[in-house]
């Protein structure tokens, strides 16, 4: 008899929905084990105040290695830079739509500049302040139907969110604009869900899962933002996006005090997509 595929995950409706989309591509027993994690509990302060959001992945990082899971699934734009010792990113999801989404209140059609902008990361924060000079950004917390009632209640005029978090949950009519990317340079990752391993794991009940190219967007964008130490509260961003067998990756550099914003964009061959990544930051770091 074939033994069941433990896939771990937290518990919240987007995570559980994007565990599925990779259950439905397995070809053996499989199994959803939910979780909820310290970032999910924490939901007073911002993620800058609390450590991060490597606290979205430390409970299913403890469960992974302990054995008590075979994979963990994860949105992997929420996954920290360094992985643990042992505990490889080992298959992307292709990508969904990268981009960010203005939501607007239930039955408004039209930006309320009165009332604050709510966005949950330093990278939206700054570049909505380009696009809205006028706009007060506000920290937003919780999961995505609690900040959509937080804007319908009139807390918020506007919300920025994720496209793909929106579209996976049956949502894209909440989705007033999408931002292009040169207006919102996306999260490095942003519409990849990534499932992580123990080191040695046999793999195959992935290959219909795995995304080639969503895998050489994200070692581009990553490597981008790991060279930057740009954990996940930093203002930077990536976007990587590939052509045959070349990657072109945009970088947005953000300095520490904000006052110092730059982008830049480079392309090379996929196979150097990592060192494409880094050898943008330290071209942005350096002002080049």
């Amino acid at each position: 008899m074939m033994e069941t595929i433990r896939f771990g995950s937290r518990d919240s409706k987007l995570a559980v929905i994007q565990a599925e989309l990779v259950l439905k591509t397995i070809d053996a027993p499989c199994k959803l084990i939910t979780m909820k994690t310290t970032g999910d509990l924490i939901l007073d302060r911002t993620l800058e105040q609390i450590g991060g959001k490597g606290l979205f992945v430390k409970e299913l990082d403890r469960a992974l290695a302990a054995g008590e899971v075979d994979f963990t699934v994860h949105s992997l734009k929420d996954m920290p830079m360094e992985q643990p010792e042992g505990l490889p990113i080992v298959a992307y999801s292709r990508r969904e739509d990268p981009r960010d989404a203005l939501v607007l209140a239930q039955g408004l059609s039209e930006l309320d500049l009165s009332r604050p902008i709510g966005c949950a990361s330093a990278r939206r924060r700054v570049q909505l302040k380009r696009l809205f000079p006028d706009a007060v950004i506000e920290p937003v917390r919780g999961n995505i139907q609690t900040r959509l009632r937080k804007l319908d209640e009139g807390q918020y005029g506007a919300l920025v969110l994720a496209c793909a978090g929106l579209e996976r949950l049956g949502l894209t009519d909440r989705i007033a604009r999408r931002f292009t990317t040169d207006e919102i340079l996306p999260a490095a990752g942003q519409g990849i869900v990534a499932v992580q391993s123990r080191a040695g794991q046999a793999l195959d009940c992935l290959s219909r899962f795995a995304d080639a190219d969503a895998r050489d967007c994200a070692r581009a964008e990553r490597s981008f933002i790991r060279t930057l130490d740009g954990g996940c509260t930093a203002p930077v961003a990536a976007y990587a996006e590939v052509s045959g067998d070349t990657v072109h990756l945009r970088g947005m550099y953000v300095s520490e005090d904000e006052t110092v914003l730059r982008f830049g964009e480079r392309t090379g061959a996929r196979a150097d997509a990592e060192r494409l990544g880094r050898e943008l930051a330290e071209q942005l770091e350096r002002g080049e």
